[in-house]
């Protein structure tokens, strides 16, 4: 059942990632949407789950918010040693280090391959459980195809890369799902991994994908967009709960 329901995940996926190549056009919407759903599911989701499962605090900090300060700080510190790279050699994207970007799509894979395994923990542990996760998945990986491909396009990657990543993205849940027919995922580390990945995705919604957003269009569309992105991952976090 939770292989079958990660297939629902699949497609879902390549629907997000359809999504975001179709309105190319209006790309300051599609980034004012993208970044409100990195916020919504890093607030709404991923951290609440990562202060659940991480384990007992360290030094009085929950060990998931040391981690999603690290992954905040990972992400900005690999941003710009890239960058100093690039710019030592003259090369020249708009500021944009297309290795950052497939840096954060293969985070989103690992984050839809998680998924995965939580959709798999969650039918061996009940149905009425594995009923509520695979709605949280299958509805939410949507915004993760569309945030998959608009990262990896964003940093100036060609569109063979972006798909790529976001057919890995897709894959990914199925193989998460599948993997828990012959181990399960121990709580806390999957809730220290969503802490730092929670960090490192807010790093890029924030410093990223949001100015990029409002630079060219400052417009109150972009703005709505943002929100409503936050407010659709709500929702559908609230039916999943």
């Amino acid at each position: 059942m939770a292989v079958l329901v990660a297939l629902g995940a699949f497609l879902m996926t390549l629907a997000g990632g359809w999504t975001a190549q179709r309105v190319t056009d209006r790309r300051h919407l599609v980034l004012g949407l993208a970044g409100g759903l990195m916020l919504g599911v890093v607030g709404l989701d991923l951290l609440p789950e990562a202060l659940h499962a991480a384990g007992d605090p360290v030094f009085g900090v929950p060990l998931a918010l040391l981690l999603f300060v690290g992954g905040f700080l990972t992400a900005h510190v690999v941003e710009r040693l890239l960058a100093v790279r690039q710019a030592a050699h003259g090369a020249e994207n708009g500021g944009r280090v297309p290795q950052v970007g497939l840096t954060a799509a293969a985070a989103m894979v690992g984050h839809s391959l998680a998924d995965g395994v939580a959709l798999g923990a969650a039918f061996q542990v009940g149905g009425g459980m594995g009923a509520a996760v695979a709605l949280a998945v299958v509805t939410h990986d949507f915004a993760d195809g569309f945030n998959t491909y608009t990262l990896t396009s964003l940093y100036g990657n060609e569109r063979r890369k972006a798909v790529a990543m976001l057919v890995a993205d897709a894959v990914a849940p199925v193989v998460g799902a599948a993997s828990t027919l012959l181990f399960t995922l121990p709580e806390e580390p999957l809730g220290a991994y969503l802490g730092f990945f929670g960090g490192a995705l807010l790093y890029l919604a924030a410093a990223e994908i949001l100015p990029e957003a409002h630079h060219r269009h400052p417009a109150l569309s972009t703005l709505l967009c943002t929100v409503g992105g936050v407010a659709g991952i709500w929702v559908v976090v609230g039916i999943a709960e």
